[in-house]
């Protein structure tokens, strides 16, 4: 999942990042409400967390901006406790809930995620599975044929990213818009690395492959009849 974070004050942004990161997220950060609308319209993103009081252009312009150019991206607003009418005019120009601050990670992460799956189509929006791999996306476990896989917070996201995509071939630039918070480097094998330790815990010890190379193109997860 990849989110983008418009917010001027470096202490809370580093918080914010920091804990998204660790929960498995790519994260890009603008500081000002100008680069963050140009992000927001040319990058894709599962959801955006905007700051009202931002330089060059407030979080109310940005949102308001975005939902007049069509764009569907969630949005939590990030506001002072004070700032109750600019919340409620938040909310009326198309932001999809609000958080004052100061708050806690814990309550941003769960509305963030409860955020992404009401916007998202999946009519079981808490869990994926595919062939005999199964995800739960709360608890953040992962079982194939029964046995508990260990991943760590990259590869899970790596393969929520598949999973999200079965049958689908995606390609190594999908993959690190998605799953990495930097642009893709065609010199880089950070996503080839990931797959092989990937394959390593979900595959190796079970008969049927469901991780696939298709060479030149990318990869695809599906079951291998």
């Amino acid at each position: 999942m990849r989110i983008l974070l418009v917010e001027d004050d470096q202490k809370i942004a580093s918080f914010i990042i920091k804990g998204l990161k660790a929960d498995g997220f790519a994260v890009d950060h603008e500081a000002n409400g100008e680069d963050g609308l140009h992000m927001a319209l040319t990058e894709p993103y599962d959801a955006a967390i905007i700051d009202i009081m931002l330089p060059r252009m407030d979080g109310l312009k940005l949102i308001e901006n975005m939902r007049r150019e069509k764009l569907k991206t969630p949005v939590i607003i990030l506001s002072a406790k004070g700032e109750v009418d600019d919340r409620v005019k938040g909310l009326q120009i198309g932001a999809d809930d609000y958080l004052a601050k100061p708050f806690a990670f814990s309550e941003l992460l769960a509305r963030l995620q409860a955020l992404i799956r009401r916007s998202s189509n999946v009519s079981e929006p808490t869990k994926l599975a595919v062939a005999d791999v199964s995800m739960n996306l709360i608890t953040r476990e992962v079982v194939r044929a029964g046995k508990k896989i260990d991943l760590q917070p990259l590869e899970f996201s790596l393969l929520e990213y598949l999973m999200r995509n079965a049958g689908r071939v995606v390609s190594k630039t999908m993959i690190m818009e998605h799953v990495w918070d930097y642009y893709f480097d065609p010199q880089t094998n950070v996503v080839e690395s990931r797959i092989y330790k990937l394959r390593e815990k979900i595959d190796k010890e079970f008969p049927t492959r469901l991780i696939h190379t298709v060479r030149g193109v990318g990869y695809v997860l599906k079951e291998d009849k």
